[in-house]
């Protein structure tokens, strides 16, 4: 007698390295969701205002975009597991010296700042690895579906961790939570030694890291559709920044119900990306692009609703409807890279994609204050809403961004599919 030959696996696209990071992202999301909540109110704790938040989370974003490059070509060059161990386990540990702080009641606003700065430079050294990474463990086949599960992971945790961490830092301080996510990231560089990757192939001889920053460049460069959204994100991201990190903590401090009703607003933007990507892991669309900045007009809506004062319900829809938006965005942007740039090349097209997009971010934080003092808070938010309106409609007069397609892949390609314009 013959043996039946075993079912397929239901999840036989997901390999090994791919369950591993996944679940990795997971765990340091549950913390990281939390900390930007409780580093706010540990400033607030110790008579710091909307400037001082700012400062705070400028000097994360500042370092960031400082290490990008750097991070992304070493990233190219070595194996990028062991790139990601190394972040995490510094993350871990600076954020574990920011809880210490905070609990003991001893933490002054230099610390704060520099402790944040230290927790942007493990980013970036982490951000481009981790992309490339997940990438490289799905074939273009599947894509769609794992990048939107993979996704749909990450958002849950967001949205445990958000509750979480408004909850905590109101019942129990945002020390708490800062340990927490210390915690986090030790338990993700755990995971991620798990994880068997090799070096990047490297040619025999090397012009050194400037060089291949001029290739990564290259071919950042020479696509137009990746460029311009890169731009816009560029100003968003600083008007994005400026809403979540300072104006939402002030609102909610003022008119809501302090850090726990924040907590739950970042909640719903946690549950609008994961009900998204259950509709992006079956939705296929031909023109990713066009697609994708639909959903960037949602982005607007929270920055709209603080502007109001809506009550909580109408802000947490609005947080949904954006986190839906990010989703659908993300989920076509992951697949446009992944189809369009070469694999030894995708860890420094991301550092510039990343630099890019965050290059403002830390002016944008760093001049909320002042912005809000000039402008009143509504204005402000007002401002923020309607520049992200504006550059999801400038962006959609650039020809590649509205007809860049998806890929057909395998021999059943139709004839129907959209080509991709020639970088």
């Amino acid at each position: 007698m013959q043996t039946p030959p075993a079912p397929p696996r239901r999840l036989a696209w997901a390999g090994r390295n791919y369950r591993i990071q996944t679940a990795a992202t997971v765990v340091s999301g549950l913390g990281n969701a939390g900390a930007p909540i409780a580093t706010a109110f540990a400033v607030l704790a110790i008579g710091g205002s909307t400037t001082e938040i700012g400062y705070v989370t400028a000097a994360r974003l500042m370092s960031l975009v400082l290490l990008l490059l750097v991070g992304g070509a070493l990233a190219d060059r070595l194996p990028r597991h062991r790139v990601m161990v190394a972040s995490n386990v510094f993350n871990g540990l600076s954020q574990a010296v920011l809880a210490v702080l905070v609990l003991t009641g001893t933490a002054r606003l230099w610390e704060l700042v520099l402790l944040s700065a230290a927790g942007g430079a493990g980013q970036a050294f982490y951000g481009p690895a981790a992309e490339a990474m997940i990438m490289q463990t799905v074939s273009q086949e599947h894509a769609s579906r794992a990048f939107s599960v993979y996704r749909m992971a990450l958002n849950g945790a967001q949205i445990g961790g958000a509750a979480l961490g408004g909850a905590l830092t109101a019942a129990a301080g945002p020390g708490w939570v800062l340990a927490v996510d210390a915690l986090s990231f030790l338990l993700a560089a755990g995971l991620r030694v798990l994880l068997t990757v090799e070096a990047p192939a490297r040619p025999a001889r090397s012009d050194g890291m400037v060089r291949e920053l001029r290739e990564g460049w290259r071919e950042f460069a020479s696509r137009r559709w990746l460029w311009v959204i890169v731009l816009q994100f560029s100003v968003m991201m600083a008007c994005v920044s400026a809403v979540d990190a300072v104006y939402g903590p002030i609102v909610a401090e003022q008119r809501l119900g302090g850090a726990r009703d924040w907590g739950i607003a970042l909640a719903a933007d946690g549950v609008g990306l994961v009900l998204a990507g259950l509709l992006m892991v079956r939705w296929r669309p031909r023109r990713i692009l066009l697609v994708g900045n639909y959903g960037v007009f949602l982005f607007a809506l929270p920055a709209a609703a603080l502007a109001v004062a809506a009550p909580l319900p109408v802000l947490v829809a609005a947080m949904f409807l954006s986190g839906a938006g990010v989703t659908v965005f993300g989920v076509n942007w992951m697949i446009a890279l992944q189809q369009e740039i070469p694999p030894d090349t995708m860890s420094r097209v991301s550092a510039y994609d990343a630099f890019g997009s965050l290059a403002l971010a830390p002016l944008g934080t760093a001049l909320a204050g002042p912005a809000a003092h000039a402008l009143g808070l509504g204005g402000a938010l007002w401002t923020c809403a309607g520049l992200t309106v504006l550059l999801g409609v400038l962006v959609l007069a650039e020809p590649q961004v509205r007809r860049l397609g998806r890929h057909a892949t395998g021999p059943a390609a139709t004839a129907g599919a959209v080509p991709a314009p020639a970088g």
